[in-house]
């Protein structure tokens, strides 16, 4: 089953943390969003395994867009 790790508010993707093959866990982050100078932590809410990563540095992003696909 796949779950996507979406962004939790606007601004530019920061950097990615993860890689893809790296397991997760709940609550660990896998990337963090620069909005208006600030650093915010996207944290994964389940466990699994890196599937596929959708952003890189600097992708603009909105509330919702997907960043990360887990294989949980």
């Amino acid at each position: 089953m796949e779950k996507s790790i979406n962004a939790i508010m606007p601004g530019l993707t920061a950097r990615v943390v993860v890689n893809e093959g790296d397991k997760v866990g709940k609550g660990q982050e896998v990337a963090v969003i620069n909005c208006m100078k600030t650093e915010i932590r996207v944290l994964s809410e389940d466990e699994g395994v890196v599937k596929k990563i959708l952003v890189k540095e600097w992708d603009e992003l909105q509330v919702g867009t997907p960043m990360v696909v887990l294989e949980i």
